[in-house]
């Protein structure tokens, strides 16, 4: 095997030396490449060599976007190997991987005069797969339980394993995390920011990392994958600021009698969060109650518990002390654990309709503070005068973006009048549309249930007479793994037919002609949701028309994802079968108020003997007019206050 000198300087690295584990504490760590470097052609034997003589690295991404940029050769695609590749830059001429001593790796392989950055996800156990061990304490923690494995939707490929936890493994969360409360809660609240600041910048640091995560257990476009990434970061980054937003109020609310209030933490936390964002509906509600002071036990779905097994040990890293935020992997049993623990405070949830009131009935029958987010079935109104090419390539990037698996997907398309021309753009822009995780193409369906539950849909309207103006169940009979349904677009002349009430959760959008503006408003405000809506229209008076006269909690105007960014909250309307519990939002303002008590405090002090608490001293004499204003100023300021309590009976 050829060897190469190292950065280091010191020593040269064969590829025996890649093969021993991690330094731990108590060893010698003077050299930083010790144990970390591998050498060997690129990228003919680059996975061979990964995968027969460093297994600790497991399982690795296939490429994602990999080139090769050759001298005056344009953009040549590598040839496929097991791992993903992320950014290509030129430098001299060497062989030569590093390995950070992680389970997350990055290597620069330099090869032909060119380094090629790769990025890996590795394994914690045997067989080369993530295992998901629950983050309690400040480590994952070694379980000899039952595990659920975690699939790949893009080619039904294992590729990792999950924990199932049990009661006593709550306990053992909820324990760990109420010991640790005191101290956290104790912090100024600047202190707690300050450790939010640095996890921004490690979530901005490993952003791709992260998104490669997600586009693998989740089946996400690589550019869904990243954005949904880049909105999480933004409530982290929202959350930095609550020290200059949660200050309370003080105000003399009566002669000598001063009131204030002040924000404080509820305690244990608990987030259930959902399969279709991997990170970004955990950040929804982590940043806000970390910051805030609380201590968070997240339950991610465990259908794509990856990324968030990642993000537990970036939080770690940037400072969240031990106990702080926990991991607890598992179903059901784990769920309903953490609901019925008499130290758990306060849950939010995020999900179907059905497991959300199941969930707020729960939590509200042991008084504790819950918000459960439900499902949806978002509606778009296009008006005659709208602009048909915007509006279209809008309606499909909305009905189909992230395989319709949003709360936040258009599902449902009202059209004032005939407007075929609108129709065709938006059959034709959708059937272009191809399966695929590059940016563009549309991702993979979250598993075979859920596959099957989209055609279910499919199947039964064309069965009960609607009209099929693009099929994607081809896409589901041509796939050779994985788990794949196409766009698909349903003409309906009935508004109670099933696919046009019930929650598809896929890339399914019905349609329907209406003649008139107060029937399309009909059809929307007669569903029991009230998530998300949305009005096509070049006229700011329609637009206003329907902005006041839509059920949903999130409108938007030519905009048909309306997902409130930063500083405005997220958030269905309450009251319908996408918000139950509490009537707050989950990020921003409302996710404040529910992870925080606000105390209101009424004081008052005895003056030292012969003072007043009326205006005095320390002013410029007066003249006679202004001293006879101030003497009548006073009077009233020591008028008898009839509001008041304080004192009196």
């Amino acid at each position: 095997m050829p060897m190469h000198s190292c950065r280091c300087g010191s020593s040269e690295h064969t590829i025996e030396d890649a093969c021993r584990p991690p330094r731990t504490g108590g060893q010698d760590d003077a050299d930083p490449l010790a144990g970390r470097i591998q050498c060997f052609n690129f990228p003919s034997a680059l996975a061979a060599r990964l995968k027969s003589h460093t297994p600790r690295l497991g399982a690795v991404h296939r490429p994602l976007g990999a080139h090769y940029y050759g001298p005056g050769a344009g953009a040549t695609r590598l040839r496929s190997t097991s791992i993903a590749i992320a950014k290509i830059m030129h430098l001299p001429e060497c062989k030569r991987v590093v390995f950070p001593a992680r389970s997350w790796a990055e290597a620069d392989v330099k090869w032909c005069g060119f380094i090629v950055r790769v990025r890996c996800a590795s394994g914690h156990g045997s067989g080369g797969m993530i295992v998901c061990e629950n983050f309690v304490d400040g480590q994952y923690q070694t379980s000899k339980g039952d595990y659920l494995p975690v699939i790949s939707p893009t080619d039904g490929v294992q590729i990792g394993k999950v924990y199932l936890s049990d009661a006593s493994d709550v306990s053992t969360a909820v324990a760990c995390a109420q010991r640790a409360f005191p101290a956290w809660s104790g912090m100024t609240m600047k202190a707690r920011a300050s450790i939010m600041f640095r996890f921004q910048h490690l979530m901005e640091q490993h952003a791709e990392e992260l998104a490669l995560l997600v586009v693998r257990e989740n089946g996400k476009n690589l550019a869904e994958a990243r954005a949904s990434v880049a909105k999480g970061n933004e409530t982290v980054e929202w959350a930095c600021g609550l020290p200059q937003m949660a200050q309370g109020k003080t105000l003399q609310v009566s002669r000598g009698v001063t009131c204030c209030d002040m924000r404080e933490a509820i305690g244990v936390v608990v987030s259930v969060c959902p399969l279709n964002f991997p990170i970004m509906c955990p950040m929804w509600t982590i940043p806000i109650a970390l910051t805030a002071g609380n201590c968070m036990i997240l339950k991610p779905s465990e259908k794509v518990p990856l990324t968030m097994h990642r993000v537990a040990a970036l939080l770690h890293e940037a400072g969240v002390p031990p106990g702080v935020f926990q991991t607890v992997n598992g179903q059901v049993e784990a769920v309903n654990a953490l609901i019925d623990h008499p130290l758990v405070r306060g849950v939010t949830f995020v999900g179907s309709s059905r497991v959300a009131e199941v969930v707020a009935e729960r939590a509200s029958r042991l008084n504790k503070r819950v918000l459960a987010m439900g499902g949806a079935k978002n509606h778009l109104v296009a008006l005659p005068d709208c602009h048909v090419e915007s509006a279209s390539s809008d309606i499909v990037a909305s009905f189909a973006g992230c395989a319709g698996q949003r709360c936040m997907a258009a599902t449902v398309l009202i059209l004032i009048g005939e407007q075929a021309s609108l129709l065709e753009a938006v059959i034709c822009k959708a059937g272009a549309l191809r399966p695929g995780v590059e940016p563009g193409q549309v991702g993979a369906i979250i598993d075979a249930m859920s596959q099957e539950r989209i055609l279910r849909y499919i199947d039964g309207a064309e069965k009960q007479g609607v009209t099929l103006l693009l099929d994607g169940r081809g896409w589901a009979r041509a796939a050779k793994a994985g788990t794949w349904v196409g766009p698909t677009i349903l003409l309906h002349t009935r508004a109670d037919d099933e696919a046009m009430r019930e929650e598809v959760f896929g890339p399914v959008l019905s349609v329907i002609r209406v003649a008139t503006w107060e029937e399309a408003l009909a059809i929307e405000a007669s569903n029991p949701h009230g998530n998300a809506a949305c009005v096509y229209t070049t006229v700011g008076a329609h637009a206003q028309f329907f902005e006041t006269r839509f059920r949903a909690g999130m409108i938007g105007v030519n905009v048909g994802v309306p997902v409130p960014r930063e500083p405005f909250s997220f958030g269905g309307l309450f009251g319908t079968r996408s918000k139950y519990g509490s009537m707050v939002d989950i990020t921003g303002e409302g996710c404040l108020e529910f992870m925080t008590n606000k105390r209101k405090i009424t004081s008052k002090w005895a003056f030292p003997e012969g003072e007043s608490n009326g205006a005095g001293g320390g002013a410029a004499p007066l003249a006679e007019g202004g001293k006879k204003e101030l003497d009548q100023g006073v009077r009233q300021a020591h008028a008898p206050d009839r509001a008041s309590f304080v004192g009196a009976m």
